[in-house]
């Protein structure tokens, strides 16, 4: 997944994208690159390798207007000449997402004049952008202009070095926030790589596009209306996001799995009982009548999922169908107006489920609930119901803590929708309770068989095939054990 990072400030900002761009290498990337405005001209490096091969130029640069990049490459092999940023002129873009548009632009933007140099759709954003400039030249409206034009998904980042100490963003799809200082601004892919400046974010929608400078910020939304969006504190903490101790952020994250599960069944206190309001003010109206379950994810959530379904048929007594969400929207299913919509995902931006939400309320089905990490994200947003697992920030490729937190919210879920359909009786309340809150001490015990699993692991790394086998609620279980093993291999 490639990263943004982008800022306007009254401090060099150089080392700041730099050490953004650190806290964004766990998503995988395969070149990194940067552009500032230094002496009135568009100052860029790009590297293929590791983003520490950036810092050696970043530590001899003053500027206060800059965005970066780290590229995982989806069109051209990676190379230097096609990593971001790219340039058309005075300006530079940085972008996150595909443009399925681009050819068409392409061809276009060569019977203008401009020659290509890279293998990329995001050099299609940057001459697009060019060329408009010639007839508007003020960069906030070159690119509300330009982003009418491209169709897919993306986040973008611009500069133009005549117009110094001004960054433009956009997005359609792709995450992308702003972070919010009294001496500068700042937009980033992921909260993470602002941390080390503020913990005031605003979200953008989709379709908005904000002008930073040092000073003030302003977002226009897909209509071109003025809107404000409201300032965030964000949860996460610096420290929340360092390795620490641990060999490396899947340890850290695994280790972390007894706290994320407390904090995320902390929302049913020391009770005896649960009640539907642990899914919104609206849920006991809007569950009372739910006649089936639609889950709606992608990867690990799918498989939380396809776990829950298990429990929801035969606690609950609902029937559950499980969507892979890349899948759902493009074949032709049967709306049903009393089905519970859930949508799984870690960071609640996950393209495919959220457009497969989309499509399930434009059939008419509006109850929904998001089932997510990020309470500001787009998902839980665009959901009647939410519940948020707590889980913290996951850094590692593999998810752990993200998909045993969501495992404890979707059969709170079934206790929840089996009380509302009086299939649950009060000794089997209590029961079901006592036992969620034992889940970190029982997960305390397996992480503590860690130099045994170590030993066991050693006799099977040398294998060339590995068969994971389960049955009922196992299987899917199997199926997360392949996927984790096909994703760290």
């Amino acid at each position: 997944m490639c990263g943004i990072v982008a800022a306007a400030a009254k401090r060099n900002i150089a080392p700041v994208l730099i050490e953004g761009l650190k806290k964004l290498e766990y998503r995988g990337y395969d070149s990194a690159g940067l552009a500032v405005i230094d002496n009135g001209s568009i100052e860029r490096v790009r590297s293929v390798g590791r983003v520490a091969e950036l810092e050696a130029y970043s530590a001899n640069t003053i500027s206060h207007t800059g965005i970066a990049h780290t590229r995982w490459a989806t069109h051209g092999v990676p190379s230097e000449r096609n990593a971001h940023p790219h340039v058309s002129g005075s300006i530079a873009v940085v972008h996150n997402g595909i443009i399925e548009n681009y050819e068409a632009l392409r061809r276009e933007l060569i019977n203008q004049g401009y020659i290509f140099t890279s293998d990329t759709d995001t050099e299609s954003i940057a001459h697009l952008i060019e060329s408009i400039q010639k007839t508007e030249p003020d960069l906030f409206k070159a690119v509300s202009k330009a982003c009418q034009r491209l169709i897919g998904a993306y986040a973008i980042a611009v500069i133009d070095h005549t117009q110094p100490g001004k960054v433009v963003v956009a997005r359609e799809g792709s995450p992308l926030l702003l972070g919010v200082t009294d001496t500068g601004n700042y937009a980033a892919s992921d909260a993470s790589a602002l941390l080390q400046v503020t913990r005031n974010m605003v979200y953008l929608e989709n379709g908005d596009v904000a002008e930073l400078t040092a000073g003030q910020f302003h977002i226009q939304d897909a209509q071109g209306q003025t809107v404000d969006r409201p300032v965030h504190f964000s949860e996460l903490s610096a420290d929340a996001v360092e390795l620490g101790s641990y060999s490396h952020y899947m340890q850290k994250e695994i280790f972390e799995q007894p706290e994320a599960i407390a904090n995320t069944l902390e929302i049913i206190g020391g009770s005896k009982t649960i009640q539907p309001g642990i899914f919104g003010a609206e849920a006991a109206k809007l569950l009372a009548d739910v006649d089936h379950v639609l889950i709606l994810a992608c990867g690990t959530s799918a498989h939380s999922g396809l776990t829950a379904r298990y429990w929801l048929e035969a606690v609950a007594g609902i029937p559950c169908t499980v969507e892979i969400a890349s899948e759902y929207r493009h074949r032709t299913s049967v709306p049903n107006a009393h089905q519970l919509v859930v949508a799984i995902s870690q960071s609640g931006e996950t393209a495919d489920t959220l457009a497969a939400l989309r499509h399930a309320k434009s059939l008419g089905q509006d109850k929904t609930l998001a089932i997510c990490n990020v309470p500001e994200s787009a998902i839980v947003r665009e959901c009647a119901l939410r519940f948020i697992t707590r889980a913290g920030p996951e850094i590692g490729v593999a998810s752990t803590k993200a998909f045993t937190t969501q495992l404890a919210a979707l059969f709170l879920l079934t206790l929840v929708l089996a009380k509302v359909k009086a299939r649950l009786n009060a000794v089997q309340e209590h029961h079901y309770i006592e036992e969620l809150r034992h889940l970190p001490i029982a997960i305390n015990r397996v992480l503590a068989l860690e130099n045994d699993i170590k030993s066991w692991a050693k006799r099977f790394a040398g294998k060339h095939h590995a068969l994971f086998l389960g049955r009922g609620r196992h299987y899917p279980i199997a199926l997360e054990g392949a996927l984790k093993l096909k994703e760290i291999s």
